[in-house]
């Protein structure tokens, strides 16, 4: 039997994996932070639910990231502090983001994401560590649709240029 077989949790991560869930962890705290300032700019109910969702995901990014750098005797990156809540009426008109705005930019942090975690489903050896990424990987595509038809239907999506007239096939 190799080193690579059996368990996946009793093998060693290689330094890519590392890495990568150090990363993810980091850049997660940081969105759990941004995300909350989005969550105070954000007047519609429905929206702020979807940034509840990106948060609560971030949360649980983070905890499972860093319980396995723990397990495997990697110091995690600390926590940013808690942002105060303000109500958006506090909010000047000048410095507060639409909630067209605040669903592009969610919308565009869960594609980043998204890239992310395939990225590291790639580069990972461990199965483990594989699935965690593709669990990851699903839940922001979910929250993603969520976020694209709320767009839709509140009329906040800008399309690119549309095809309106196809080419008539003459087969």
């Amino acid at each position: 039997m190799g080193i690579l077989s059996g368990d996946p949790k009793d093998e060693p991560l290689h330094y890519g994996e590392i890495y990568n869930m150090w990363q993810f962890s980091t850049a997660s705290k940081g969105l759990i932070s941004i995300n909350r300032l989005y969550y105070f700019h954000a007047g519609d109910k429905d929206l702020k639910e979807i940034i509840e969702d990106v948060i609560n995901q971030a949360e649980l990014e983070v905890s499972e990231c860093d319980t396995i750098l723990i397990a495997n005797g990697i110091a995690t990156s600390p926590s940013l502090p808690q942002r105060p809540e303000v109500k958006l009426e506090e909010i000047p008109v000048g410095a507060r983001f639409s909630d067209q705005e605040l669903s592009v930019i969610v919308a565009a942090g869960l594609s980043a994401g998204l890239v992310g975690c395939s990225a590291i489903i790639g580069t990972s050896i461990r199965e483990d560590v594989g699935a965690l990424f593709a669990k990851y990987h699903a839940t922001k595509a979910v929250i993603g649709l969520k976020i694209l038809r709320l767009s839709k239907e509140k009329g906040w999506v800008i399309p690119p240029p549309l095809q309106v007239m196809r080419p008539v096939n003459d087969n």
